[in-house]
């Protein structure tokens, strides 16, 4: 029966041309190392090196065997490094990207979970808007996230979408919530819109976009912020309305600004929340661990898809 152990005397022989040579590099003795290629050619019947003169010289049959050893080893790794990164979920560290307003009402319950399972990790939630979190995708810096899509495609990608977050207008002003707001309604509206930094790229400024564009009109703000608490913080002083993911309305009116309120546009639109990862990769447990807390947090909370 064939062993990793002579496969990787017979690669070490294969490579170096010496069996003195391949025993020095795997700190064994020449015998042991000798041992081990004759029981592998007695299990395979076959010889696998000859002796011209000085070291030796692979038959062809041994290069016919070269790649499947080269595989069955890496597959051996491979298992190995898969059972080591399970158990390095009890004390590593576990990074996974989430677009900024999602961490504002999934975020610390996200991390909740992973720390309920894992009591030893450090976790690491990366990203402030979606198109920067898709770019540390891109340049592998994680493996895996949750992001806001305009549309469910993404070259190089896999997109998976979980959710709908239903965007909201929302106002201190209680007349302006008596109805749904209308895209001719939300032309002429005075806003304040977080994300500046991304407003090109952000997904609910291209849902807004896209709503308006039968209009001929484009949505006018007023006011240019960052962060969503502080547009938040404004839309409750009156100083001027926002359209936001529900998830943030009902994250941040009660605590931000509890005199305002919202409502649906019409027609209904939504951001779409999807997990993304490199097409064709194959995620460590963390990752899969992060997907599946993820995703149930999220459907917890947004329309599940």
């Amino acid at each position: 029966m064939l062993s990793l152990h002579q496969l990787r005397c017979f690669l070490t022989v294969y490579e170096l041309g010496s069996l003195t040579a391949a025993a020095e590099h795997l700190g064994y003795a020449q015998p042991s190392v000798s041992e081990q290629i004759r029981s592998l050619e007695r299990t395979l019947g076959v010889e696998l090196f000859a002796c011209p003169g000085r070291g030796v010289a692979p038959t062809a049959a041994a290069e016919t065997l070269r790649p499947h050893a080269e595989r069955t080893i890496e597959s051996a790794e491979e298992a190995r490094r898969a059972v080591q990164a399970v158990s390095a979920l009890e004390t590593g560290t576990i990074r996974f990207g989430m677009f900024g307003t999602a961490r504002l009402y999934a975020g610390a319950s996200l991390i909740a979970d992973v720390l309920h399972r894992h009591p030893g990790v450090r976790v690491e939630l990366v990203g402030q808007n979606s198109s920067d979190v898709h770019d540390d995708l891109r340049r592998g810096r994680i493996e895996a996230a949750m992001i806001a899509v305009p549309q469910v495609s993404s070259e190089g990608m896999a997109v998976t979408p979980v959710a709908h977050d239903e965007l909201v207008y929302i106002s201190a002003d209680k007349e302006r919530l008596r109805s749904p707001v209308t895209a001719q309604r939300l032309a002429k509206a005075s806003l304040v819109m977080p994300e500046t930094t991304w407003r090109a790229e952000d997904s609910t400024r291209i849902v807004l976009r896209q709503m308006l564009h039968e209009t001929g009109l484009n949505p006018q703000t007023r006011i240019e912020v960052e962060d969503a608490e502080t547009a938040v913080e404004l839309v409750g002083m009156g100083l001027a309305d926002s359209v936001v993911p529900r998830g943030v309305a009902d994250s941040l009116l009660p605590r931000l600004a509890p005199n305002a309120g919202f409502v649906s546009l019409r027609p209904k639109q939504v951001d779409t929340i999807a997990i993304v990862h490199r097409a064709g990769a194959t995620l460590s447990p963390a990752a899969r661990l992060m997907i599946e807390l993820a995703t149930a947090r999220i459907q917890a909370i947004a329309e599940p898809i």
